[in-house]
């Protein structure tokens, strides 16, 4: 992997850099973004969620484990 960070001072910007040896005769993909490209936070519409679906009494219930992991 190569990484190399760049701060342009123009709109033009040429780039040279060492390739290793084990890249030689393989194809290569070039990505250029800004470092906090894609971690910027936009607004979050505020949702109201509500988990009221389904509603058990369980007041009365005591759990029996052996009972539980019979088979």
């Amino acid at each position: 992997m190569i990484r190399t960070i760049v701060i342009p001072e123009k709109n033009v910007v040429n780039l040279s850099f060492s390739v290793p040896e084990n890249y030689i005769g393989k194809e290569m993909e070039v990505i250029a973004f800004t470092k906090k490209e894609g971690l910027e936070k936009t607004e979050l519409h505020s949702k109201k969620v509500s988990f009221t679906a389904l509603s058990i009494d369980t007041r009365g219930f005591k759990f029996n484990r052996n009972e539980a992991n019979e088979r």
